[in-house]
């Protein structure tokens, strides 16, 4: 769930996200040209990038209390500009803003897992984990499902969050098992996956432009810290 990032805008308290229809997105999608933005950057710093740094520095100590011997980063605001030098889509700007909590841990090329993500626009997505693993990782996560006391114990954690209208998803999955394992597996969906991240589940109308928004997803995120903590303790070895 990582990408490059710019420091956060100044923060002050978090009273919800002044467009609610997300129209701001919509339109750059329609320009995406440069000169559309200038135009109207005031407009995305005042009601998206802001906002956000300030909901993240709110729920970040509320979030962190679920995380007692794992601290926190510093929230991060995503830069609106792509890295477009090895995309075929040169669009200049993502339609959305973007910001995550990320635990400590990790190093320059294995990022942590986010104890929460926050994506809003013309593709919304907020939730928790790993999207991709790295290598060392996906093997961690892999040899935690095979064992026979922790594999189980995992799985249940992930199902039960499933159960409550969250999804399990990655940035890619195995078409087949996994090498040496077997394709009837009990946990063959997880082990498949190259990733784990967590959505939360649909976010109710009109939320996101009141305070309670902020509620809403320490709530959310401290539903997740169970698998989440587990997946920092193997990335930490």
């Amino acid at each position: 769930m990582a990408a490059r990032s710019s420091t956060p805008p100044r923060a002050s308290t978090f009273t919800g996200f002044a467009d609610p229809s997300l129209r701001f997105f919509r339109e750059l999608d329609a320009h995406q040209d440069r000169e559309w933005f200038i135009a109207h950057k005031a407009e995305y710093e005042a009601q998206w990038a802001r906002p956000l740094a300030a909901l993240l520095a709110q729920v970040s100590p509320a979030i962190a209390r679920f995380y007692k011997a794992l601290p926190l980063r510093e929230p991060k605001v995503f830069r609106i500009q792509r890295d477009v030098r090895f995309s075929m889509d040169k669009s200049p700007y993502k339609t959305h803003v973007s910001g995550l909590l990320a635990l400590r841990g990790g190093s320059e090329t294995l990022d942590p897992p986010a104890a929460l993500y926050v994506q809003l626009g013309t593709e919304s997505f907020v939730g928790a984990g790993v999207y991709f693993m790295p290598p060392p990782l996906l093997k961690a996560w892999r040899e935690a499902l095979l064992d026979p006391r922790r594999g189980p114990a995992l799985a249940r954690l992930v199902d039960e969050l499933l159960a409550r209208g969250y999804t399990a998803s990655a940035i890619d999955a195995l078409k087949t098992a996994p090498r040496g394992v077997d394709p009837a597996h009990p946990r063959i969906a997880l082990l498949k996956q190259k990733g784990l991240a967590l959505g939360f589940p649909p976010i109710p109308a009109g939320l996101i432009a009141t305070p309670g928004f902020a509620d809403w997803l320490v709530e959310r995120a401290g539903e997740t810290a169970p698998v989440v903590s587990k997946l920092a303790r193997l990335l930490d070895g």
